[in-house]
């Protein structure tokens, strides 16, 4: 079956320059951004979202780290719209937690080399701070799976996002 609604034709019919730099937007790695403009066209959205979960799941360790260098910090001032909108739950946070949550950062950058990667949308601080504090428990191969699948998800909210926007 054909889903052929107005995103998913306005994104396979953009120039591959315009594609890349729009997945790019998304996901800061361009191991990921050039497969799913290489992988154009898309007969549905599901057929996108699916690509972008099995190419997610196959980055090399190297584009992992280029996609997490396109994220800000939970609990930090947000890098682009997107951040912003899936922080929203941080900003309603008090001082003690937004204090917490620095500190919970530095802890988990001490620990696993990279930032804290999860998929913020729609939970408070409070979630998050309590979802760093498990997640600190964890050795760095199971924190590195962790990582893949919360940006999975960011990667799917992100690309319905742009979809919206091409609609």
């Amino acid at each position: 079956m054909s889903d052929r609604r107005p995103g998913i034709a306005a994104f396979d019919a953009l120039s591959d320059d315009a594609a890349y730099r729009a997945v790019l937007g998304c996901c800061s790695s361009p191991g990921f951004a050039r497969s799913l403009v290489a992988r154009r066209p898309y007969r549905s959205v599901a057929a996108l979202l699916d690509a972008a979960e099995e190419v997610s799941a196959r980055l090399p360790e190297s584009e992992l780290d280029l996609a997490l260098a396109g994220h800000p910090r939970i609990g930090e001032r947000p890098h682009s719209a997107a951040s912003a909108r899936e922080q929203a739950g941080v900003a309603a946070a008090d001082e003690a937690v937004r204090a917490a949550l620095g500190e919970g950062n530095r802890a988990y950058e001490e620990r696993f080399g990279h930032i804290y990667l999860v998929c913020a949308s729609g939970k408070s601080g409070e979630e998050l701070l309590a979802l760093l504090t498990a997640r600190l428990r964890n050795d760095s191969e199971t924190e590195r799976r962790v990582v893949r699948t919360e940006l999975g998800k960011i990667n799917r909210i992100r690309l319905h996002a742009l979809l919206a926007e091409l609609s």
